[in-house]
């Protein structure tokens, strides 16, 4: 059987569909699979092989990296804070997809192996602040994960690397900071921050009704990377050479009152802010520091939160009035 330069697993989401372009366009073969059908993912290339399968089952898992070079696996059941807090078993249960898709690589003997990992492998004890000291990757440990999503994330960092130390599977970690852009989930409870203040502030443009809910009082800091720096940074740390986690994301901190600034000033209008102190609003502030990835890797994020946030709600903006038009 004829081999494939890469299979990305999750390739139906947000992330998975911009990285199987990505390599796409430089040339490679790709494989994607994704648990959803076809007319549920977010972008779907006809230049890749498409698969539907559920590889939290070792055989699907099998299946999905059979003669591939390089797996990347993106493969999660994961949402925004309200849909973390809220299904903690849900998150966890992606063990199992972790767990296969790296015994199957091992299995077929792949180059690398790429996992996507999260800032909430980070313990809540460094993050309880809006001015928060930016967090290195050393502040994994002591372990204290953010429950649920963040403890399956550190488990599934640990696997990685043993099955390095015992296996030589040669595994490459990035923990994902807030990324967002354009073709990602921006209704129906799994999106992140900047979409649904994009999407928010493009309902009020479109309908007259200015008047938006935050969760939280909007004091809570984070930072946010754009998709294209994630994709590139993805690449770069798949094809590196030093094995140990490293943090891919932004250090422009904002607050979520300052973001909602931002898409005011993008849409050209004022809203009222109703804020609801009851919603789930994650930890309190949390920023990347990219000391290791700069050190590494000589990497930065290229695209400032406003450049990001103003191609993001452009494309927002056309599927809310698509949806709201009917």
């Amino acid at each position: 059987m004829k081999s494939i330069d890469a299979a990305v697993t999750g390739a139906g989401g947000f992330i998975g569909g911009h990285l199987v372009r990505s390599l796409l366009e430089s040339g490679q073969s790709v494989r994607g699979v994704d648990v959803k059908p076809l007319d549920e993912w977010h972008q779907v290339h006809a230049d890749a092989e498409n698969v539907r399968g559920d590889v939290s089952l070792l055989e699907n898992a099998r299946g999905a990296v059979r003669d591939a070079r390089v797996v990347y696996n993106l493969a999660a059941d994961m949402g925004g804070m309200g849909f973390i807090e809220n299904n903690k078993a849900a998150c966890m249960m992606s063990v199992l997809t972790s767990t296969h898709v790296l015994q199957a690589a091992r299995e077929v003997g792949v180059e690398r192996y790429f996992y996507s990992s999260s800032a909430c492998v980070y313990a809540a004890e460094h993050q309880t602040s809006p001015d928060v000291t930016a967090l290195r990757e050393a502040d994994a440990y002591p372990a204290m994960p953010e429950d649920g999503y963040g403890w399956e994330k550190l488990f599934s960092e640990r696997m990685a690397r043993h099955y390095l130390e015992d296996y030589g599977v040669q595994t490459r970690v990035a923990r994902y900071h807030n990324v967002y852009g354009e073709l990602g989930t921006w209704t129906g409870g799994r999106e992140k921050a900047p979409a649904a203040i994009c999407r928010k502030i493009a309902t009020a443009a479109i309908t007259g009704e200015h008047r938006i809910e935050i969760w939280g009082d909007g004091e809570q800091t984070r930072t946010f990377m754009y998709i294209a720096d994630c994709v590139r940074g993805t690449r770069m740390i798949a094809a590196g050479e030093d094995p140990r986690p490293v943090n891919l994301g932004s250090d422009e901190l904002v607050t979520i009152n300052q973001m909602v600034d931002i898409v005011e000033k993008i849409a050209g209008i004022s809203v009222e802010r109703e804020h609801n102190l009851s919603a789930p609003q994650g930890v309190r502030g949390r920023s990347s520091d990219n000391t290791e990835i700069l050190a590494r890797y000589g990497w930065a994020p290229s695209t400032t939160l406003v450049e990001g946030l103003e191609r993001t709600y452009e494309w927002v903006y056309g599927e809310v009035k698509r949806s709201v038009e009917g």
